[in-house]
């Protein structure tokens, strides 16, 4: 993947190409008092939940219709959503006022741009569109061929309504992208089967639209069956997968939903959600889309970004090609100074939007038309524009790539990871609980901790020479030198998650303690960091290492 970092503010014009500036938004209502703002589908949804929690006297009938709209929250349009909020008789929460109609609400921050003010732009909503921009430089590093991807990791910005869940929603977020630009007629791929035989809980629109839960899909047998687009979508699936499990998220609690019709966003034609559950429920940390349906087109046409790639066959072949011929005289007269933009508008036509033209010109004599970059709506006539196909003999193919886009909320996934790895772990005794994070060593932010069993210099020389050793392979590590006991600075070690302990009991070799089984091993000074190595890079497991080195019983591991 090649890998770029763009600017966090992005010119009008760029988000205005991609949709954003129009369709980038979210249902909002206002108290009709205090003029207070509030989601609308966040009202409708506490409203259900709260209803079916507390209301135990209420009928079946009533109980599935919340637990429908719950399911089906998310493809409600404005009126549909409205309509709801005056039928359950929803109001502000904390003035208790009558709610607007919903309406909707951009969620892009605008800025000015330059010294006058006069150039709109907007903090990035996401890395995307600072990939688009520079495709041509980025297709021409790949050897101008497909598929290739690129990569960001950087700050997005989203005004969000009312922020809540302190961390999960906030208005400034790391987000990482990957863009896999791809053939729009052959979206498959190399490595496809690597994953196809992968099975996890899937929750596809139409059980959802039903009222059911998730269930455990193949994802081979979800390609075939249509329920994933293609294979290049689920073969990112399926790394998405096998990411998060290797971080440690449980994969009992991790699920793949697929966006309902009216939830979509506006550039895509097949989208999924990585959701975890937490303690505020299922929370959405990763976002695998197919841009198909977005017009990377338009970036060409009404930003100037050549978003187009190219294909030479072997030998000539004759095409049907649709042919736009705009009569500028006619167009000229009708739009004077706006000429060039509504000529521009119409080359720039699908085949189908041109062949529907075609169609109601010839049957009405004229259609009206969007022009974009003029923001309104023009007549267009049957003097103005004439709509054909011809057979051409082609040397190449000149197309518009598909993109495959994983887009990952860091932020999220590591409150996850950190919820997902806590628990509780009694004492010997069993009178105490210990509070342990039981992060995979692969992740831990500290692989190790050294301490001497005894404080005296020769031990806490060796510890310091461990400890040197440790941080020349790469490994994160901290000693313990105080007074307390071992059995302490395990717990100690256990309740920041670190995986292992490496007691200096002698000057020759040392112990090696794995956090969650609580077993030791013997091991010379010198292997300390390869065998530590080994594990936290996830080229070995502790069972692998247990079979290797002689265990080591010791009563102090258990305190």
């Amino acid at each position: 993947m090649l890998e770029v970092d763009c600017p966090c503010v992005t010119p009008e014009v760029v988000l205005k190409a991609s949709g954003h500036v129009d369709k980038f938004t979210d249902l909002m209502v206002k108290d009709e008092k205090t003029g207070t703002c509030y989601r609308a589908d966040h009202l409708l949804k506490d409203h259900c939940k709260d209803k079916l929690e507390k209301d135990l006297a209420m009928s079946a009938d009533k109980a599935a219709e919340f637990k429908h709209i719950l399911a089906v929250l998310d493809d409600l349009s404005a009126e549909e959503l409205g309509a709801k909020i005056k039928e359950y008789g929803i109001v502000a929460p904390d003035t208790k006022n009558p709610l607007s109609d919903p309406y909707p609400f951009n969620l892009m921050f605008q800025t000015s741009i330059g010294p006058s003010g006069v150039s709109p732009g907007y903090m990035r909503p996401e890395t995307a569109q600072g990939i688009f921009v520079n495709f041509k430089d980025l297709y021409y590093y790949n050897g101008n061929k497909l598929p290739f991807a690129a990569a960001q990791i950087g700050q997005a910005f989203r005004n969000e309504i009312s922020p809540r869940q302190g961390l999960l929603r906030v208005r400034e977020f790391t987000l990482a992208e990957i863009e896999h630009f791809v053939d729009p007629d052959d979206k498959s791929h190399p490595k496809y089967s690597e994953v196809e035989k992968l099975e996890f809980l899937m929750f596809p629109r139409d059980l959802q639209m039903s009222g059911q839960s998730a269930k455990r899909l193949c994802l081979g047998e979800a390609v075939s069956k249509g329920i994933v687009n293609n294979q290049t979508l689920a073969y990112f699936i399926g790394r998405v997968y096998l990411f998060l499990t290797r971080l440690g998220i449980d994969e009992e609690r991790l699920r793949f939903r697929q966006h309902l019709p009216n939830e979509m966003a506006h550039y895509a034609a097949d989208c999924w959600d990585a959701e975890i559950e937490s303690s505020y429920g299922w929370i959405e940390c990763v976002g695998i889309a197919d841009r198909s349906a977005y017009d990377l087109r338009a970036h060409t046409d009404k930003s100037g970004v050549a978003l187009v790639a190219q294909e030479k066959f072997a030998e000539p072949k004759e095409v049907e090609k649709l042919v736009i011929t705009p009569i500028k005289k006619e167009l000229g007269l009708a739009f004077k100074g706006n000429q060039k933009m509504v000529v521009e508008a119409l080359e720039a036509m699908s085949e189908k939007e041109a062949m529907d033209m075609k169609s109601v010109l010839e049957t009405k004599g004229e259609v009206e038309f969007e022009v974009c970059t003029l923001e309104k709506t023009v007549t267009i006539t049957k003097k103005m524009v004439t709509i054909s196909k011809e057979k051409k003999k082609e040397h190449q193919r000149v197309f518009t790539p598909s993109v495959i886009e994983p887009s990952f909320g860091i932020g999220r996934i590591i409150y996850c990871l950190y919820e997902h790895s806590f628990y509780m772990r009694p004492s010997k005794a069993g009178d105490e609980q210990l509070n342990v994070f039981r992060f995979p060593p692969l992740v831990a932010p500290i692989k190790c901790t050294v301490f001497p069993l005894v404080q005296n210099a020769q031990y806490e020389q060796v510890a310091k020479n461990i400890s040197r050793s440790l941080t020349a392979a790469g490994i994160s590590n901290k000693k313990d030198i105080t007074g307390t006991s071992i059995g302490k600075r395990y717990a100690r070690t256990d309740e920041l998650g670190v995986p292992f302990a490496v007691t200096v009991d002698s000057t020759s070799s040392v112990t090696i303690r794995e956090r969650d089984s609580k077993d030791q091993i013997r091991v010379s000074i010198d292997e300390v960091a390869a065998v530590v190595k080994e594990v936290s890079e996830g080229r070995a497991t502790w069972a692998d290492i247990l079979k290797k080195y002689p265990a080591h019983t010791s009563a102090s591991a258990d305190e």
